[in-house]
């Protein structure tokens, strides 16, 4: 029920966005300006925020514990949806391998389990962001060339993941008036990202959105099969931790992610795809995701 309140809570933000859209309140360069926003500021705050911490070896355990789970489960992710969709349907393939944990599963972290668990979560974040920029550039492009090192390690969101580690690992912190505003600038994350999920739904007509059985099998193979699975291979991992468990599953029973949508506007893929694909997805992981947490809860109580 906690999961589902804060669902309806986020998909209750798209409103404002989809009608200032409608109303061109909101124009195209804006949506994209609030975009950088988000991929520039607000999500690079809320990774710093969740490493300004103290240190502790149980923490630093659990932060290499995070990689690990996130490799494994995104490594599966990739596998399953190279197997639904192969190579030939690239903005599919990318949709269903790449949830939106920054801009949806932080904020549903942060609510759910609590402030604590971010940390792993930015862990998982800064993996999918390397093979976004690796295997999923590839995917869309079909060329190799196109994979930037310079852009995969110097990119906002692994920059700030490389300052929250630093952080962490210091002695000393962050002075209380800078925590401050990281805190609260990372509080608008859920808020503003779903506002331009709200403008990519104003810009996508219904039957257009409920018609397209590509959409329909790739928010099946992403919110239903991929966690599931996900939920089954961290069982039998000898990770020793639940919290960390439970996490991972929620950013892998995250709708499909905003990115996909720019990355084929960048790479030339079909963009309209993207966004119903994500819009989609958004839309009925209000059913899935309860559902899914629900199962994978009681997958994790039968561990030993």
């Amino acid at each position: 029920m906690i999961i589902l309140n804060r669902i309806a809570v986020m998909l209750a933000y798209m409103i404002p966005g989809s009608i200032l859209y409608r109303n061109r309140i909101i124009s195209d360069e804006g949506a994209k300006d609030i975009g950088k926003l988000l991929v520039y500021v607000i999500l690079p705050s809320a990774i710093i925020n969740s490493y300004n911490m103290e240190y502790s070896r149980e923490k630093a355990k659990g932060l290499l514990l995070s990689f690990l789970a996130a490799a494994a489960a995104l490594a599966l992710s990739v596998i399953i949806s190279r197997a639904f969709f192969g190579g030939k349907m690239p903005i599919e393939g990318f949709g269903a391998a790449f949830s939106n944990a920054g801009f949806m599963g932080i904020p549903l972290i942060a609510s759910v389990i609590g402030q604590d668990a971010v940390y792993y979560a930015a862990a998982f974040v800064a993996v999918l962001n390397i093979l976004q920029w690796t295997y999923g550039v590839f995917l869309i492009t079909g060329n190799k060339s196109d994979i930037s090192v310079k852009k995969i390690f110097l990119n906002p969101v692994m920059v700030s993941f490389f300052i929250g580690v630093i952080l962490f690992i210091l002695p000393f912190k962050l002075p209380v008036f800078i925590s401050e505003i990281i805190g609260t600038i990372s509080q608008m994350n859920a808020p503003i990202a779903m506002l331009t999920v709200g403008a990519y739904l104003a810009q996508v007509s219904f039957k257009e959105l409920f018609t397209d059985k590509y959409s329909y099998a790739v928010s099946a193979v992403r919110l239903l099969v991929i966690p599931l699975l996900t939920a089954v291979l961290l069982a039998v991992l000898p990770i020793g931790d639940n919290i960390l468990r439970l996490t991972v599953i929620i950013l892998a029973a995250a709708p499909v992610g905003s990115n996909v949508a720019v990355y084929a506007q960048i790479h030339g893929g079909d963009h309209r795809k993207a966004v119903r694909e994500i819009v989609l997805s958004t839309l009925l992981c209000v059913i899935t995701m309860p559902l899914v947490i629900g199962i994978s809860e009681r997958i994790l109580q039968n561990i030993p």
